[in-house]
């Protein structure tokens, strides 16, 4: 019965820290200044580009280091759809599928390589990224990048919202839109198959899964995610250029996510506001320290909280746990009943055979 009323309560609970959650976000763009807003926005931007890189690398196990080039690519699917004056459902729908076909292009080449090897794949993908853009100026702009004007309020508005106040709705709302999809894949059979591959392909192959399938299929999930980055990425910023795709950008995104939390959801949020407010801090402080700053944050989450931001409140529970056991040794100690051999009597026995004992010894 503690249990149920428990389980109801934690329920209650999370209702009503997500409704005050979904009041904040609504709340929040009406009362912030516009850099406020844009930098709100790119924390959803990125906050579904590292969910992607999360789902291939956090619950499969696979190596990924070029995120950022998908999220380029639909970052110029949508600079390209907007400029030939394409609807934007069909440029949103053009910037999840190519660079998850692309992705899946890739996954069914590489999807068999481990560690190094697939390391060095992925990082190819910026390196060869970057050039291509330049050399295609005719759809990138070159070197110099595409600006558009696009994903303005509309005029049905009627001036209630600002430009910036409308993008970070539209944003939000489709990056709470992929993390209710990436919630519901990795809790469901997919998400379960995932965990599997990851903790041991032997264990899987037995019960019928093959880590194949699943590694293809979860670096297309993650490329697609990319995509939908990359097409929310233009809306915010309004440019592109080959720079987008770097593989400075897909370090960071990696880091990110591992100071938020490896295979976790929540942990993802706080992987991508690492990474938009950690250097726009570091750089009002030194801009030379940006680096220094972001390593340095590293290494202290990786070897005090190994499993992120989000278990944060698990290792503080653990430790007080920890110190409330040590403070209650002594009082153990106090009331455990000395040893006879170090000098002390030891408790009489009691009941028949210690009262015929007794007996035999005062007849002697």
């Amino acid at each position: 019965m503690k249990s149920l009323t428990r389980l109801t309560t934690n329920r209650w609970v999370r209702l009503a820290i997500g409704v005050a959650v979904a009041a904040l976000l609504i709340v929040l763009p009406l009362i912030s200044s516009k850099f406020v807003n844009y930098q709100l926005s790119l924390m959803a931007v990125f906050a579904v580009a590292i969910l992607g890189l999360n789902i291939v690398m956090g619950y499969t196990g696979q190596v990924s280091l070029g995120q950022s080039a998908f999220l380029g690519l639909g970052a110029y699917i949508a600079a390209y759809g907007v400029t030939e004056g394409w609807p934007i459902p069909l440029i949103f729908l053009l910037c999840a599928v190519v660079p998850a076909i692309v992705g899946l292009i890739i996954a069914l080449a590489a999807a068999r390589l481990r560690g190094l090897a697939l390391a060095m794949v992925t990082i190819a993908l910026p390196i060869i990224g970057i050039p291509l853009a330049k050399r295609f100026r005719e759809f990138t702009g070159g070197s110099q990048g595409t600006t558009v004007r696009w994903l303005s309020a509309p005029e049905w508005n009627e001036g209630f919202l600002e430009n910036d106040q409308w993008r970070y709705y539209v944003v939000v709302i489709i990056a709470a839109l992929m993390f209710l999809l990436a919630r519901n894949l990795v809790r469901g059979r997919m998400g379960r198959a995932f965990r599997i591959v990851k903790e041991n392909e032997a264990v899987a192959i037995s019960i019928g899964i093959s880590p194949y399938r699943y590694k293809v299929l979860a670096f297309t999930i993650a490329s697609l995610f990319g995509g939908v980055a990359g097409f929310l990425y233009l809306g915010v910023v309004q440019y592109t250029s080959p720079e987008t795709m770097s593989f400075h950008t897909s370090i960071n995104m990696v880091a990110a996510m591992v100071i938020g939390g490896s295979a976790s959801i929540l942990g993802t949020i706080f992987a991508a506001i690492y990474f938009v407010l950690v250097p726009n801090l570091a750089n009002e402080i030194n801009p030379s320290l940006t680096a220094l700053f972001s390593g340095a944050i590293l290494l202290a989450v990786l070897f005090l909280v190994p499993g992120g931001v989000v278990s944060l409140p698990r290792r503080i529970a653990q430790v007080l746990r920890s110190l409330r056991r040590r403070g209650n040794a002594p009082a153990r100690d106090a009331e455990t009943p000395q040893n006879p051999s170090d000098g002390a009597l030891a408790p009489t026995a009691t009941g028949p055979k210690s009262t015929e004992k007794n007996r035999k010894r005062q007849g002697q």
